[in-house]
C-alpha cells in the first residue's frame, strides 16, 4: 500500500529528518545528551525525548502518568505543561535508552507509515486530544522533526540539511503564518505592503499586502513602495520564526528598512511556535 500523493511530500520529509537526528545521536557519549540548545530549556536528551514522545502519541500510545516538578522555569502554559511530560518522564534515561528507545519508536512509525491508507482529510486523535486531519498531522510532524534536527545540529556543531525535504516543509508552514503575524499582531496599516526577502539555502522573495480591512495575505509578487521592507538569511528566518532567536541577538543578520515602530513590532511577534 502506498501513501497518497498528498501525504508522500510530508512523510518523505519526516524520513529524511528523524534519520538525520538518530544518525546525529547514536555516536554520543553520556556528558554530550546534556548539551543546551537553541531550543528554550531544553538539552540534547530533552529534544530527543520530545521527538519519541511525540511520534509515540501518533502511535497511538497512551500519554506516561508522571507529575512534573515545580521548578521547570521554562513551562509557564498548559500547551508547554502537555509537552513537557514526554520530556520530563525521561530526563534520567542514559544514553543506550535514548537511542534504543528511538531506533524502535521509528521503526514502528515507518511501518505504520507504510501501512497507512487513509486518506489526507480522515480525521485523527492529534496533540491535546483533539481531532485533527490526517494530512494536518503528517505536516506538523514533518516541520517539527526538521526543526529539532536543527536544534540538535546547533547544539553539536554539526551545521547541515538547511536545504533538506523538511526545510521546504518548514518554509511553507512558517510562511502561512506570517500574515497573522504582520497584518493582525503587529497592526501593519491597512492598504500597506511588507516585503520579505530571505536569501541563502532556502530563498523566496515574499510580500504581505494587508487590505483596506486590516486582512493579511501572502503573495509571490514584489510591492512598489512597501511599508517595511527585510532582508535576511534563511537560517535567521526559520530561528526567528522558532523563537530560538531574538531580535535582538540576530540584529546584525537582519536587514530592515521602512517606518522603524512597524519593523520592531512586526520582529517583536515574529515567533510563531508556541
Amino acid at each position: 500500500m502506498s501513501l497518497h500523493p498528498t501525504l508522500q511530500p510530508y512523510a518523505d520529509a519526516w524520513t529524511h529528518s528523524i534519520e538525520a537526528i538518530s544518525e546525529l545521536v547514536s555516536p554520543l557519549v553520556e556528558g554530550e545528551w546534556n548539551r543546551r540548545t537553541p531550543c528554550p530549556g531544553w538539552s540534547v536528551r530533552d529534544v530527543v525525548s520530545h521527538v519519541i514522545g511525540l511520534e509515540c502519541e501518533m502511535l497511538g500510545d497512551p500519554r506516561p502518568i508522571h507529575t512534573l516538578p515545580r521548578d521547570l522555569f521554562h513551562v509557564t502554559n498548559e500547551h508547554q505543561r502537555y509537552m513537557e511530560m514526554q520530556v520530563d518522564v525521561r530526563r534520567h534515561h542514559t544514553a543506550p535508552e535514548m537511542t534504543s528507545e528511538l531506533e524502535y519508536t521509528v521503526i514502528r512509525r515507518n511501518r505504520q507509515l507504510r501501512n497507512e491508507s487513509r486518506e489526507p482529510g480522515a480525521m485523527i486523535r492529534g496533540l491535546h486530544g483533539q481531532e485533527t486531519a490526517l494530512v494536518d498531522a503528517m505536516r506538523t510532524r514533518a516541520f517539527d522533526v526538521w526543526v529539532h534536527e536543527q536544534d540538535l545540529r546547533s547544539a553539536l556543531g554539526r551545521p547541515g540539511n538547511l536545504d533538506s525535504p523538511g526545510a521546504h516543509v518548514a518554509r511553507d508552514v512558517l510562511l502561512e503564518r506570517l500574515p497573522k503575524v504582520v497584518a493582525k499582531d503587529a497592526g501593519a496599516p491597512r492598504s500597506s505592503a511588507i516585503v520579505f526577502d530571505v536569501s541563502g539555502p532556502v530563498e523566496f522573495l515574499r510580500t504581505i499586502r494587508v487590505d483596506i480591512n486590516g486582512r493579511g495575505t501572502l503573495e509571490t509578487s514584489p510591492a512598489l513602495g512597501p511599508a517595511a521592507a527585510f532582508a535576511l538569511d534563511w537560517e535567521t528566518y526559520f530561528r526567528l520564526a522558532c523563537g530560538r532567536v531574538t531580535p535582538e541577538a540576530a540584529a546584525d543578520r537582519i536587514k530592515a528598512e521602512g517606518d522603524p515602530g512597524l519593523t520592531a513590532a512586526i520582529l517583536h511577534h515574529f515567533a510563531v511556535t508556541p
